[in-house]
């Protein structure tokens, strides 16, 4: 499903004009941005959390030169699907 099948299903269930479905969808790609970008978490029930985790330095090979390389530890956002999700899933 992408961006646009998306906002076409939100107005449909919400019963709101695509527009409005779009605005209510960039608001909270917004909003769990900003949050994940102070390094906090976002917690929705039963859907899942949004965090930020650190990704450790490893060692890595440059595949065009066949060198080692160092990769520097970073942070990296991850979501964690929440148990009502995972059994919808199976």
């Amino acid at each position: 499903m992408n961006k646009k099948e998306l906002v076409d299903a939100f107005a449909k269930k919400a019963g709101v004009t695509k527009k409005d479905a779009e605005t209510y969808i960039d608001s909270f790609v917004d909003v769990v941005s900003e949050a994940l970008g102070q390094g906090e978490e976002v917690k929705l029930v039963g859907f899942g959390t949004f965090k930020v985790q650190k990704r450790a330095a490893r060692k890595g090979v440059n595949p065009q030169t066949g060198k080692p390389i160092k990769i520097p530890e970073k942070m990296v956002p991850k979501f964690v699907p929440g148990k009502e999700l995972k059994d919808m899933v199976k």
